[in-house]
C-alpha cells in the first residue's frame, strides 16, 4: 500500500512536517513512513582521560534511532490506529528520500525558508527534492499546527473542529495540467474545504503593450480570461460536485497573488513541469516565488 513519507532530522520544521504528514496519512487512511537520512561521517575515535574511545558514527546512529522512536511514539499517541514505520538510512538526504518516496503518495519536508526573510531560498535539500521528485512534495514551516488548517472559532481562537480553510490552486489557463488540478480538487474534497483557484495574467504578455492603454479591450480580455478559466474548471466541478469552487482571474504575476492567498489558506497547490535544466531540476518562477514566501504549507505537484 502507498504511504506518505516524511523526512525527519530533528529540526523544528521537520517535526512540524511529521505532524502534518501524520494528519494527512490518517485522513487518507494510508501508512506513514518516517525517514532519517544522514551521510555518515568518518568514524572518529577520541580517547579522553582514560575513558573508552568515542565512535562518532555510533553516537549519530543512536541519536537518530532515538529521534525516530520518540517521533513514532508521539504520533501514534495523537493518531491511534495510524500505521507508522521508521527507517534510518546512512546515505545523503536527497537520494535517500527520493528512493524512500518512489512508491509513496506524497513526500513531506520541513522548510525553514517559507515566508521568513524576503528572497530567502528554501534549503538546498528541500529545493533539490522538489525539483527532482516524481511524487508530489509538501513543504511545511516550523510552528505549523493543526489549528492553522482550520478557521478560527466564534471567539476567534484556534480550533481543530471548525471547517478547513481554503485550498488554493495556482492554475495556468493556457497550459492546465490534470495532475495538478486533480490533486487540488481531491484535497479539497477530503477536507470538505472550498477550492480557491487563482490565475494571473497580464495584458501586455497576452495581447501586446497597446492593450494596456485600451480600457474597452481590457474589459473584453478580462471576460475572455474568466470564460477560459470556467471552461477549464467545468469538467472538474462535474467530477467533484461536492467541492465549492471560487475562481479568480487576477491581473499581474500569479506568484504574488498566491502568496497573498496563502495567508488564510490550509494549503497552496502549484505545479512543477518535469524537465531537466542545465544545472539540476527546474521548478519555475511562480512555484519558486510561492516556496520562498507562502505562509501556508505548499504542495508542489510534478507533471509532464
Amino acid at each position: 500500500m502507498s504511504a506518505i513519507t516524511v523526512g525527519l532530522d530533528g529540526s523544528p520544521e521537520s517535526l512540524a512536517a511529521a505532524d502534518w504528514a501524520a494528519r494527512e496519512a490518517a485522513q487518507r487512511n494510508v501508512p506513514l513512513c518516517l525517514v532519517h537520512a544522514d551521510d555518515p561521517p568518518r568514524p572518529m575515535y577520541v580517547p579522553y582521560a582514560g575513558f573508552p574511545a568515542l565512535d562518532v558514527l555510533d553516537v549519530q546512529r543512536t541519536w537518530a534511532a532515538d529521534l525516530l522512536r520518540e517521533a513514532e511514539t508521539r504520533l501514534a499517541g495523537r493518531h491511534p490506529g495510524l500505521r507508522i514505520t521508521s527507517r534510518q538510512v546512512q546515505e545523503q538526504a536527497v537520494p535517500a528520500l527520493l528512493t524512500a518516496a518512489e512508491d509513496g503518495e506524497l513526500l513531506v519536508l520541513g522548510s525553514r525558508g517559507l515566508g521568513i526573510v524576503p528572497g530567502f531560498i528554501v534549503g538546498s535539500v528541500a529545493l533539490a527534492l522538489v525539483a527532482r521528485a516524481e511524487r508530489p512534495v509538501v513543504l511545511v514551516r516550523a510552528g505549523e499546527r493543526a489549528e492553522d488548517e482550520h478557521l478560527p472559532d466564534a471567539a476567534g481562537a484556534g480550533s481543530i473542529t471548525t471547517p478547513y480553510r481554503d485550498i488554493v490552486l495556482g492554475l495556468d489557463v493556457e497550459n492546465p495540467n490534470d495532475a495538478v488540478i486533480e490533486f487540488a480538487f481531491e484535497t479539497a474534497r477530503r477536507r470538505v474545504a472550498r477550492l480557491r483557484v487563482v490565475h494571473g495574467w497580464t495584458q501586455a504578455a497576452s495581447y501586446g503593450y497597446g492593450a494596456a492603454l485600451d480600457a474597452g479591450l481590457n474589459l473584453e480580455l478580462a471576460e475572455e480570461i474568466r470564460q477560459g478559466l470556467g471552461d477549464v474548471l467545468r469538467p472538474w466541478q462535474d467530477k467533484f460536485p461536492g467541492v465549492e469552487v471560487s475562481a479568480q482571474a487576477v491581473v499581474g504575476g500569479a506568484g504574488r497573488h498566491l502568496v497573498h492567498a496563502s495567508r488564510d489558506a490550509a494549503l497552496v497547490v502549484v505545479g512543477r513541469k518535469r524537465r531537466q535544466a542545465s544545472v539540476g531540476g527546474h521548478i519555475g518562477p511562480v512555484t519558486h516565488a510561492v516556496l520562498q514566501h507562502a505562509s501556508a504549507p505548499v504542495a508542489v505537484v510534478p507533471h509532464d
